[in-house]
């Protein structure tokens, strides 16, 4: 057997240098994002920066079914906490849509303007904003940055209201980083700028569940080994403290195709988020 140890930590978490033409993949995902929001808006059924504080980035796009909403997927974007907003990912609500389920996607500020705590307090704000505009279940996913944000929602700790929180169905943390301290080691730090107390606080692997917690821990299989490993981490963990949860490597996919199960309403992550 031959000992495991991590010697380049940038290149461990780097995923636009090690997945193949993974350059391409922002313009194919606003591409396909602006498709939707232009089939949808004519309809009345796409809500565009609905403010849920006072920044400029605090605000959710809302897509809406045909009918009354069955429930709201909430989802929350990546981007290591530093790029990108709600608007490259609209096409990830068409899945929800089909089967009959409103789509929020809450945008916020990104660092290193303000530290990764403060997102996830901003998170928690635009999910009381979305929560008080329905009476229907909540089903939160996230990708990458998206996914610890999606967990955090569900941490003993929460900032949800209770009321609130005992709302979500279920949680799916998509490529999610649930144990924040290697970043620590990696040269993307100068921008995020945590310190060990604030990696610890902000690690969802670090904190129990919260009661009746239901968690997804959905992971490329051909994404790098750092995220499959912090895929099983979290359900792990939280098996052990007594929260529900499933672990998935799907197989053929990497970080950046990883998602495309949530714009496709007969796939199998979309069958197992609202089921």
């Amino acid at each position: 057997m031959v000992p495991h140890k991590i010697k380049d930590w940038d290149d461990a978490y780097a995923n636009m240098t090690n997945v193949p033409r993974g350059e391409i993949f922002p313009e194919l995902w606003d591409n396909r994002s602006q498709a939707l929001r232009q089939q949808l808006e004519p309809m009345g059924r796409y809500e565009p920066k609905i403010p849920y504080a006072h920044g400029e980035r605090n605000f959710y796009d809302l897509y809406l079914p045909q009918g009354e909403a069955r429930g709201v997927h909430v989802f929350i974007h990546g981007g290591y906490w530093m790029r990108f907003d709600s608007s490259s990912f609209s096409f990830l609500a068409q899945g929800s849509l089909e089967r009959g389920y409103a789509v929020a996607m809450p945008s916020y500020p990104l660092c290193p303007k303000v530290r990764i705590s403060e997102i996830t307090r901003d998170i928690a704000t635009a999910i009381e904003a979305i929560s008080a505009r329905f009476t229907v279940p909540l089903f939160i996913s996230g990708h990458s940055a998206g996914g610890h944000l999606a967990t955090r929602m569900v941490c003993d700790d929460s900032a949800l209201d209770n009321t609130t929180r005992q709302r979500i169905r279920r949680v799916m943390s998509i490529s999610g980083v649930h144990d924040l301290r290697p970043l620590l080691r990696l040269e993307l730090n100068s921008t995020l700028q945590l310190d060990p107390g604030e990696a610890a606080l902000e690690s969802a692997a670090l904190h129990a569940p919260a009661t009746d917690a239901r968690i997804i821990c959905w992971v490329g299989a051909g994404e790098r080994s750092e995220f499959i490993r912090q895929n099983a981490l979290l359900a792990n963990i939280w098996t052990g403290l007594g929260a529900e949860t499933m672990c998935v490597e799907e197989a053929d996919r990497h970080h950046f195709n990883v998602i495309d199960g949530l714009a496709d309403t007969n796939s199998t992550m979309t069958e197992v988020l609202l089921s």
